[in-house]
């Protein structure tokens, strides 16, 4: 199985990008964040994704995320839900025969950073409900949080800017301690090179000093399947580069 997720920075302006993407790569599920966009504002082929279902939830200008499924590794449409905790249109969920996926994205916390470290803290008891079930789960998205320093180019480290505060660092690994798995982190886990988010300024992407804050976390169930996981940073006109992970069979 094939999973993507890739924050677009506005749906509307990666449109020929996103398809471009859905062809070449085909992912089996595929989440976006930062769509900026209403269902109402969203080019009818993206609605209607030829061999996915789809799930777009966003409001005008700001925020959003959608969820795709591919039909021919899920036939049926899956059971599409948003957590109690969903605000601003961050996180939508759904329910597949092996594991519950959600797209998310959080808050940056630069306006409110209480409501970044509430989010975070209603993520983690989400996770801690399938835990206890023993339910597998996988979380894809923008978090905006680089996990630790090896997660921000040295020429971008500063002590406790957001993002890189040790408060919301704490609570990340208190999350993915809900016997998750940071899937990049799995397969490279001395990168330092190893980012998924370019400050739009001084040819940052280019030189590929940034952030890493875009996450595949999954449970161990379906991370020890892992067979590979990559960020695309020259795809795409995007703040963010698409991270595509492979899973082998169960």
């Amino acid at each position: 199985m094939k999973i993507a997720t890739w924050n677009v920075n506005g749906v509307r302006a990666r449109e020929a990008q996103l398809q471009e993407f859905i062809a070449r790569e085909q992912p089996d599920v595929l989440c976006l964040q930062e769509i900026k966009a209403s269902i109402e504002q969203i080019p009818m082929w993206l609605c209607e994704i030829e061999g996915y279902s789809c799930y777009w939830h966003g409001g005008k200008g700001y925020s959003g995320v959608a969820l795709h499924v591919r039909q021919a590794a899920v036939p049926e449409r899956p059971a599409f839900f948003h957590p109690e905790f969903d605000h601003e249109h961050r996180i939508v969920a759904a329910r597949l025969p092996d594991f519950t996926v959600a797209s998310i994205y959080v808050p940056n916390g630069g306006k409110d950073y209480e409501a970044k470290i509430r989010f975070i803290e209603a993520l983690d008891a989400f996770a801690a409900g399938y835990e206890a079930d023993r339910q597998p789960l996988v979380l894809c998205g923008d978090m905006n949080v680089a996990l630790t320093d090896l997660d921000v180019h040295p020429r971008e480290r500063k002590a406790n800017v957001i993002g890189q505060r040790p408060d919301e660092r704490a609570l990340m690994q208190r999350l993915i301690g809900r016997g998750l798995v940071d899937v990049h982190r799995k397969v490279e886990p001395d990168n330092p090179d190893l980012f998924t988010w370019w400050a739009p300024w001084r040819n940052l992407k280019a030189r590929n000093i940034g952030w890493r804050l875009d996450l595949i976390l999954a449970s161990t169930t379906v991370a020890d399947r892992v067979e590979s996981c990559v960020v695309q940073r020259e795809f795409g006109t995007s703040d963010h580069g698409p991270v595509i992970a492979v899973f082998g069979s169960a």
